[in-house]
């Protein structure tokens, strides 16, 4: 197990949050249903591919952590349940690789390797998150004179967010309150 830094319990207790996407204080099927449908529906210009990836994505996660996670069997996860997640990037790796690879390919519905940041709003606002962070997320991703950010860029920030060692990240920006 590696140790969890201050950034990285604040960033685990906002995507417990977010995946809660029902508001019953656990996280169960139906949430990821929920945001899986919020996605989608955000990813409207996307391809049957990339939509089929972020579904099968989703899908995994959940099915990762009920495995992994639901240590009393009873087919949910409280948020105790719920932390060592982001503390065992070997274990959680993988699953965390597949989501951030198919969150980001669904940014970039033209194919051209890059995301514009009305999509990746839409997409981060579906998902749950306060739209000056998210803002403020993708000022600090560095966004090319067309107002842009990489494939690439977006799919190492997400796995950065999940990573227990790390601070200081462009991921922090969305547990901290920015104004408008």
């Amino acid at each position: 197990m590696t140790h969890m830094r201050d950034e990285a319990a604040k960033r685990v207790e906002l995507v417990f949050s977010l995946f809660d996407a029902n508001g019953n204080g656990v996280l169960d099927s139906g949430d990821f249903d929920l945001m899986t449908g919020r996605v989608l529906e955000a990813a409207a210009a996307s391809d049957d591919d990339a939509k089929d990836a972020i579904e099968a994505a989703f899908r995994r996660y959940w099915t990762t952590l009920a495995t992994e996670l639901d240590a009393n069997g009873d087919g949910v996860i409280s948020v105790e349940e719920f932390r060592p997640f982001v503390l065992d990037p070997e274990r959680f790796g993988p699953t965390v690789a597949e989501f951030a690879e198919a969150l980001s390919a669904l940014g970039d519905p033209d194919g051209d390797g890059m995301i514009e940041r009305p999509l990746f709003v839409s997409l981060m606002r579906a998902i749950g998150f306060e739209e000056a962070n998210v803002h403020a997320l993708f000022d600090a991703f560095g966004p090319d004179a067309d107002d842009r950010i990489t494939v690439a860029t977006w799919a190492a920030g997400i796995k950065d967010y999940y990573a227990p060692d790390k601070a200081g990240i462009p991921g922090d920006r969305l547990v901290t309150a920015h104004a408008v």
